[in-house]
């Protein structure tokens, strides 16, 4: 087996090392002042835009997206490029127009999306010039089961008339988010996978309301502009804005949330890679009882295990970026499945250790391993709950045993 980066990504590695190193790093207590001293409690600092052009105009651009529209990566030269942006999770994944929601709203529109529909959306969300928003999740019912979306879209002539409730959609405060990708029931009756379709809202449409901001963990995220409650009400938009068709709306989900899911599993590497950085750092700049925090053997534990669960996780991600570029996604069901469980916990995990070892600046705005760990403690309910990909892991396991004994 051949473990090394090809050598298109070991340049695009050392490409990005350098401009996290010159450009991100350096701007994240610039990026934090700026929020300080902004009027508008959602406008998205000025040093974001600066990022995006530098990065841009290095080539360093659309690392997500395979093919013409994108950088032209496949999931496995995409991943180590990823795992750096994870570094500097509030920074680097925006500057490269590699963050979400918008990877998988791009997605959506280069799979699925007409020409009319990549002309006036995709292009410019390509280009960084505007954001974009995922209108799933509800607060009225179970949203781990998508079948159980409530929210109405039912055609009238040449318009689709749109209702519902839907929250925590993510970049819906963001004064750049124009066009939300909506998802609802066309038909109630049809069978439970084709009740679904997903159609193209923009945010200044008569009757969408954004609500307000909601909270995670006592955040509120407006860095990247934040999670909406919002309302829709006889929201009426042309029926050429459906994506696909009538009933298309759950099979253009898993698609989406296949690369959703092992894009931030990649992240999350890169930032339990930090988080054993600060933790290594503080345990040897800090002394009690007498010795440095590093010659705890406790501390050492914790620094020893999460280099193990790091490299762990790194492989298992590899070998499923790998798969879903030979075998396709669905070919890596289980892996993704694996990899969506396994990775936000074990980088929890290593987290909470960096936390502890720095005491009561862990929880504090001083460091970032709070906003780290706030934010990856999400990824285990974002893109299906741990117990969800659980119970479908154990299902198609148990199969491979129920057809034996058919025989």
């Amino acid at each position: 087996m051949d473990f090394a980066f090809d050598e298109k990504t070991e340049e695009l590695r050392g490409q990005l090392l350098e401009f996290m190193d010159s450009h991100i790093y350096p701007a994240e207590p610039v990026f934090e002042q700026q929020l300080a001293e902004r009027d508008d409690p959602w406008a998205i600092p000025p040093v974001v835009e600066e990022l995006k052009a530098e990065a841009r105009k290095r080539g360093l651009w659309n690392f997500f997206l395979p093919g013409d529209h994108g950088a032209g990566l496949t999931n496995l030269q995409y991943a180590p490029l990823a795992e750096i942006t994870g570094r500097s999770i509030r920074l680097a994944p925006t500057a490269l127009n590699c963050a979400a929601p918008d990877t998988g709203n791009m997605e959506v529109l280069t799979m699925f999306g007409n020409e009319q529909q990549q002309k006036q959306w995709l292009e410019p969300l390509l280009n960084g010039e505007i954001r974009s928003a995922f209108a799933m999740t509800e607060p009225d019912v179970a949203s781990s089961d998508a079948r159980n979306i409530e929210t109405a879209i039912r055609r009238d002539g040449d318009e689709y008339v749109v209702n519902g409730r839907k929250w925590y959609i993510s970049g819906a405060m963001n004064p750049a988010c124009k066009i939300f990708i909506v998802m609802g029931k066309t038909d109630p009756e049809a069978a439970p996978h084709k009740q679904q379709s997903m159609i193209l809202v923009p945010r200044d449409t008569p009757g969408l309301t954004v609500k307000r901001g909601m909270h995670v963990f006592g955040y509120d995220d407006s860095d990247h502009g934040g999670h909406a409650e919002v309302l829709f009400e006889d929201v009426r938009v042309p029926v050429e804005n459906l994506i696909a068709g009538e009933g298309d709306g759950f099979a253009i989900a898993q698609a989406r949330l296949g690369p959703g899911r092992i894009h931030h599993c990649m992240r999350a590497i890169g930032m339990a890679e930090r988080a054993l950085e600060l933790m290594c750092r503080r345990a040897i700049s800090r002394e009690a009882f007498g010795k440095p925090i590093a010659q705890q053997g406790v501390v050492q534990d914790w620094i020893a295990e999460s280099r193990v669960k790091i490299e762990q996780q790194r492989l298992l991600v590899l070998k499923t970026a790998w798969l879903m570029d030979t075998v396709g996604n669905q070919g890596a069901h289980t892996e993704i499945q694996a990899i969506k469980i396994s990775t936000p916990s074990t980088v929890e995990w290593i987290l909470d250790k960096a936390v502890q070892v720095h005491g009561a600046g862990g929880v504090s705005q001083d460091f970032p391993l709070a906003a780290m760990w706030a934010g990856n403690r999400t990824l285990r309910l974002a893109d299906g709950p741990d117990e969800v990909h659980k119970r479908s892991l154990a299902r198609r396991e148990l199969k491979k045993y129920l057809s034996e004994g058919a025989k």
